[in-house]
């Protein structure tokens, strides 16, 4: 795939902001597309399949693996895998916009080494745990063994911050956005 446009990687543990972040940044600059990731698991009630997730059953996503229709793809939880679709970022760099990624930290980290110099990518920082707790409680979309889950994945994937190339720490959220869209125009405007 030739290299038509730049990427901007999101990642962190879920329940950090990034995906609010994300939505921020595609209303105000233009020149951004989202990348909408695979995914095996179920649709929640108020997702959109080709807007939220292009949903697939674990088996068509397993025969997409094998075909190599993916940029990059993880097993996050058992049976449970998302991932990058190549034609996904085809589409975007063929409409002339940049790429930008909303994706859980082992994907970020294959984006970034994928993209090579074409890439940045961001970790959100979370100001504490039991600031993500509330906010994944907070939610109510997923059961309490699902929160644990992503409670213990959290501490698990904040090991991984320092490989990205930028920490965006978000304690407030007005500040979080400005500075991230400072941050994306000066990557994007640098040749």
């Amino acid at each position: 795939m030739k290299t038509q446009g730049k990427a901007i990687i999101f990642s962190a543990p879920s329940g950090s902001g990034k995906t609010t972040i994300v939505k921020y940044l595609l209303e105000e600059l233009n020149n951004l597309s989202f990348s909408i990731s695979a995914c095996s698991r179920e649709k929640r009630n108020n997702e959109i399949e080709g807007q939220d997730y292009y949903f697939l059953t674990a088996k068509d996503f397993k025969k997409k693996i094998d075909n190599g229709e993916f940029i990059e793809w993880e097993e996050v939880y058992t049976n449970n895998y998302y991932g990058t679709l190549t034609t996904e970022i085809e589409r975007i760099w063929n409409s002339g916009k940049h790429v930008i990624f909303d994706v859980d930290v082992k994907g970020g980290l294959s984006l970034k080494k994928y993209f090579g110099e074409k890439a940045l990518s961001i970790f959100v920082k979370i100001p504490d745990f039991q600031i993500l707790e509330s906010r994944l409680r907070g939610r109510g979309t997923d059961a309490e063994e699902k929160i644990i889950q992503r409670l213990s994945k959290a501490k698990e994937e904040i090991k991984f911050m320092p490989l990205f190339d930028i920490i965006l720490e978000n304690n407030e959220l007005s500040i979080t956005l400005e500075n991230s869209k400072k941050i994306i125009s000066n990557f994007i405007e640098e040749k």
